[in-house]
Order: C-alpha cells, then structure tokens, then sequence
C-alpha cells in the first residue's frame, strides 16, 4: 500500500509537489485510482484521484480514517547528534518506526556536530512514518543549547543517561505508563560533569540504558524503545 504525505489535504485536495511527482511519474497512478493519505496529524483518508498530470495530482476524500494513538504519553528524545550524520539519520528513521512524539538536536560540551541541518531529518521522519503506517509525524526540533534546553519547562518525567559511575536506576524500572516523559542523550565524549550536574538541578533523573558501552545513536534508541514498550 503506497501512502501520500499530504499535511494540508482537510484545506487543499492535493498532493504536495514531490509527493505528486512520485504518484504519477514513478507509480504511474492515474485518474480514477485509489490511494491513502496521511496529514501527519492523526489521520489517514481513502482518496481517489481526480487529476494526474505531470505537475499535479489532485484528489477526492472517499473516507477519513482516524487513527487511534499507538501509546499512551508523549515521548521526547533529545539527543547530541552525531559526528557521523547517517547514525543520526538512521536514528531518526527507526526512532520512528518505532514509536514516538518529540526529536530535539542538544549542542552540549563535548559535541562534535555543533550545527545540524533538520530539512533531510524531516523528509526521514516523513518516509519512516508512512512505511510504518503511523498518522502522527514526529515534531522535529532545531539544535538548542544544552543549558537553554534543561531550564525550560516540561509537563512529566525528565530522565539523563550518562556514563559516570554511580548507583543508577534502569529507565524500565522508573517510567511509568501514561506519563509524559523526556530522555537525554549525550554525545560520544558524554555529558560533561558540570551538564550532568545542572540537569540534577534541573529536575532530571540520572538513569541507566543498561550495562553495555552504547553509542549514542544507539543509547538514543534504545530509551526510544523502552518508553515506547512501557506505554503500550
């Protein structure tokens, strides 16, 4: 089943221009032929097209078809992006896939990509959505200072992994179902003491992901997996 981003199709019945191009010219779907849509906000629709041409692809809702949420609270990662773009961008592609509401890019100490991109995060998360199936697309977040980012408020749970020894909680072990909750994710080098000491400040609960060395794209998973398994 081919599925069509369409984020304004309640207010304009139409493809956006890329995705009409992948309909008509690689598909080759024509008028008259069904296809499912997505806003990205909830929502799948039953739509035929009206009209196929190089340039547009126009449609009629037959059918809206809400979908129900896949997991209970809203689940925020906001991680160091990697040195290595593609580990941050398969992150992003299977963070997605498996479920979540929120991505936030962290400038911290020790990060080794101070300036990120989010235009190809955005299509990944777009192309992760309709291959899953899922109607909510991830807000996607531009990269924010580290300090800036653990003073501001946030309604639920605020967890950080880190990597210095000391007695840790597992994050299965404290998040609880239905409740809002946040996981910071540092960057190769880790969080620095002082940023691990501030986010205590700040409200957060040091945690642990486990006993094995993660990276962090993997870290970042990982906890993305957990909250998810924990609000199902």
């Amino acid at each position: 089943m081919h599925v069509f981003y369409t984020p304004d199709i309640q207010s304009q019945a139409e493809l956006p221009e890329e995705e009409a191009a992948h309909a008509v010219r690689v598909l080759r779907l024509q008028t008259g032929d069904e296809v499912t849509l997505t806003d990205g906000k909830g929502n799948f629709y039953r739509a035929e097209i009206s009209t196929a041409t190089t340039k547009r692809c126009l449609v009629n809702i037959l059918e809206t078809i809400p979908q129900a949420p896949l997991w209970s609270g809203h689940l925020h990662i906001a991680m160091a992006p990697t040195k290595n773009m593609d580990r941050t961008e398969w992150f992003a592609e299977k963070a997605t896939e498996i479920g979540f509401d929120e991505l936030t890019f962290l400038n911290c100490r020790f990060s080794e990509r101070k300036v990120i991109k989010t235009e190809r995060i955005a299509k990944i998360l777009v192309s992760a959505i309709k291959q899953s199936l899922k109607a909510r697309l991830p807000r996607l977040n531009e990269m924010t200072d580290f300090n800036r980012f653990i003073s501001q408020p946030f309604e639920g749970r605020k967890f950080i992994a880190h990597c210095y020894e000391e007695e840790k909680p597992l994050l299965k072990d404290v998040v609880r179902k239905g409740e809002d909750a946040l996981v910071l994710i540092g960057p190769e080098g880790d969080f620095s003491e002082e940023e691990v000491k501030q986010a205590i400040e700040n409200g957060f609960e040091p945690i642990s992901l486990g006993r094995s060395r993660l990276r962090t794209e993997t870290a970042a998973l990982v906890a993305c997996h957990i909250l998810n398994l924990q609000n199902q």
